[in-house]
């Protein structure tokens, strides 16, 4: 493929699909179901591979492997029906050393007879069958010349390979793209200035277009790697855009005026003291960073991470005495209602003693309740208000609301993240997780905030002993509860599912609770918990176990946040092969929190993906969730672990957190740095830089405040 500036026509990227030769209204329908719509978009529509089409082989030397390219005479063309066969259209291609037979079983005959004849030079790729002493392509990639030597974008070349959808081929994909590379990648103006690109070693974005089209060169491992330098420079306009917006978002939240907290002399150590337990230097120097950024003149936004156990509530019931210090209200958002629970429990015990009160909004609540706490809340006399979604409903009022407490921030999107921040003016915000964040998606998900991690666990607390069992060993797991629960400790058994289906072979809480009650564990005291029960039956059972009024609970994964039991010593996944890495390494953080070692029983089928088989070992080998988060990473991908359809950041369509974390840590340096000398991108050198900017945020640059 030639590409001529001289000769392409001056075109915009907004210009309709359909405007490329070729492209009717029907293909164009089924371009949009890939996302195309312009030409724009087609040109950020890059290729999923590629494949080598350029070494000819000849056909004496070509066998079974990988596939490869032949070209030769057509000695023969003609549809075959053999007897007992199926119909077939063939061709016998001869290049003077042997001869090569392509056949296809599935086309249209008119198509076929009017493509390939007799005398013609062919070129196939595909891969070698032997039948006997023949060689057999079967449904290759095939094209005739229109002159010796001349071959289309499909051939003798590196070829590009696209995500396809049905109706439409990849020849036609191709073809399509081959037209929009060569008559409007030239329109593509480059954004990031020349002395950049110098300075980081980066092609230009036009050409960078282009080869990652349809490279001119190369090797076509690295360019399956994404590792060539159109792709590298790709990649770091992904993820140098999106930090941008990250420091553009910081920096403009710093214009803010926020709320100054200044707590009074001794309230700190007070509130230590009172504790029922003695603070790590982690949870200290965490209280100290938070509390200085709470009296600064601008509004905190702060991610506090920890590990299952860690203690980060603690940290955040110091927030919130801070600002109720300040004569200002606390909104704690939790992803469920039951982590809302023990989260109204915790900080009623952690801060009723410094005259401090917390309540509870959710929405299973009755309407004469809902109306009490509103009421309260509406009238600034909630210090603390813990809930549920329910707290960015319509008619929720929390006037004096001064710090927002985000927990498990990665569930919620961010406009309801947002929503929440709205509802009072310019309000710190806490963004808790017990689920540790890589390090490469800590800067892409809260990129903005500033990050506190609590790296000490309390002291005495040990790490859950991992053991991993398959379904025929499941009496010798159970002997192993036995033990525990005789000897006093607590235990939990969580299954997959709430009750049987025929669709699933899996064993559900509801069945198994019986069985396990009746005939497993007659002599032990065993209770059922999961998220369709009515909400007081289920508070009722999760109180008499953490009274130790149940030996074991059988449950969903309804107890994954939020338990604090420090009798449970002792948990049983089963199915543990279906369950995601940070899921199982949560449900093994709701045992071992007292003073007695924690054990987690890991039962598992065969039968499972190289994935899940993967996870079970990493569960086994680590307690360290820092390690389980970057494996958890390797196997699911940032795709899914960012959700970011709910996160408000642009797609990643060729960068990798995994494969890029180099490519992202420059990238953000670029960016912040850039940001630090001109904060709203105005000044004329910058102002193409702000235009793609906002080009690939969209709405997500204005949302203010959302963590």
């Amino acid at each position: 493929m030639v590409l001529d500036p001289h000769n392409t026509p001056k075109a915009t990227l907004d210009l309709p699909i359909q405007t490329i030769k070729g492209v009717g209204p029907k293909t164009a329908a089924l371009l949009g179901r890939k996302g195309i719509a312009t030409v724009g978009d087609a040109l950020r529509f890059y290729p999923r591979r590629y494949e080598d089409r350029r070494p000819l082989a000849s056909i004496v030397r070509a066998g079974p492997g990988s596939p490869l390219a032949v070209t030769g005479k057509i000695a023969a063309a003609r549809e075959a029906f053999p007897k007992g066969g199926r119909r077939r259209f063939e061709i016998l291609v001869e290049d003077g050393t042997g001869k090569v037979r392509g056949v296809w079983f599935h086309y249209r005959r008119a198509q076929m007879r009017a493509r390939f004849s007799r005398g013609q030079t062919a070129i196939l790729y595909g891969s070698i069958e032997l039948y006997g002493k023949h060689k057999v392509m079967i449904h290759p990639d095939g094209e005739v010349a229109g002159r010796p030597g001349e071959w289309s974008v499909h051939f003798d070349r590196i070829v590009p390979v696209y995500s396809e959808t049905e109706g439409l081929a990849q020849r036609t994909i191709r073809r399509i793209m081959s037209e929009v590379v060569t008559n409007h990648s030239f329109s593509v103006r480059d954004p990031l200035p020349s002395d950049l690109r110098d300075r980081l070693g980066l092609v230009d974005l036009p050409s960078a277009v282009r080869e990652v089209h349809f490279p001119s060169d190369g090797e076509v491992e690295s360019l399956n790697d994404r590792a060539s330098q159109a792709h590298r420079r790709l990649i770091f306009d992904e993820l140098f855009f999106m930090q941008l917006g990250l420091a553009f978002r910081k920096a403009a939240r710093g214009h803010d005026a926020g709320i100054r907290f200044i707590p009074g002399e001794g309230l700190l150590g007070r509130f230590s003291s009172a504790l029922p337990f003695p603070l790590t230097g982690a949870q200290q120097r965490a209280i100290d960073e938070i509390a200085s950024d709470m009296a600064g003149p601008r509004p905190m936004h702060r991610l506090l991470q920890g590990d299952v156990g860690s203690g980060k509530t603690a940290v955040a019931a110091a927030a919130a005495l801070i600002a109720a210090s300040g004569g200002c209200q606390t909104a704690i958002m939790a992803p469920t209602e039951i982590l809302a629970r023990q989260h109204l429990k915790t900080f009623g015990r952690l801060l009723g003693p410094m005259g401090v009160e917390t309540l509870i909004l959710t929405g299973g609540m009755g309407p004469a309740e809902r109306a009490r706490v509103l009421d309260r809340a509406g009238r600034g006399e909630a210090a603390v208000l813990v809930g549920t979604h329910a707290l960015i409903q319509e008619g929720v009022e929390i006037p004096g609301l001064g710090l927002c407490i985000i927990d498990e921030g990665h569930r919620f999107g961010v406009s309801q993240r947002a929503r929440l921040v709205h509802k009072g003016p310019r309000p710190d915000v806490l963004v808790m997780t017990a689920t540790p964040i890589p390090r490469s998606l800590a800067l892409t998900l809260y990129g903005d905030l500033d990050v506190t991690i609590i790296d000490e666990m309390p002291p005495g607390r040990r790490a859950p002993e991992t053991l991993l069992f398959g379904e025929p060993e499941r009496i010798e797991a159970y002997e192993i509860v036995r033990e525990e629960l005789g000897r006093g400790g607590q235990g939990f058994v969580v299954y997959p599912v709430v009750e049987d289906s025929e669709a699933l072979e899996l064993r559900a809480a509801t069945t198994m609770s019986a069985a396990l009650a009746e005939r497993v564990f007659p002599e032990f005291r065993v209770g059922l918990v999961h998220g369709k029960m009515d909400r007081e039956l289920r508070d009722e059972t999760m109180e008499r176990f953490a009274a130790g009024e149940i030996d074991l609970l059988a449950a969903t994964t309804v107890i994954e946040v939020g338990i604090d039991v420090p009798g449970a010593t002792i948990v049983v996944i089963e199915h543990a092969e279906r369950f995601g890495l940070a899921q199982l390494h949560q449900l093994r953080g709701r045992v071992g929190r007292g003073d007695r070692q924690g054990r987690c029983i890991l039962i598992a089928r065969d039968g499972g993906t190289e994935a899940s088989a993967r996870r079970l070992d990493v569960m086994v080998e680590t307690a360290d969730g820092f390690r389980i988060a970057e494996e958890d990473l390797k196997i699911r991908g940032p795709g899914e672990l960012m959700g970011r359809r709910q996160s408000g950041l642009p797609d990643l369509v060729l960068a990798d957190l995994v494969r890029d974390m180099e490519v992202l840590v420059k990238a953000r340096q670029e960016a912040f740095a850039l940001i630090e000398k001109d904060p709203t991108l105005d000044t004329p050198e910058n102002r193409a830089i702000r235009s793609a900017l906002e080009s690939r945020w969209g709405e997500g640059l204005r949302v203010q405040g959302a963590g």
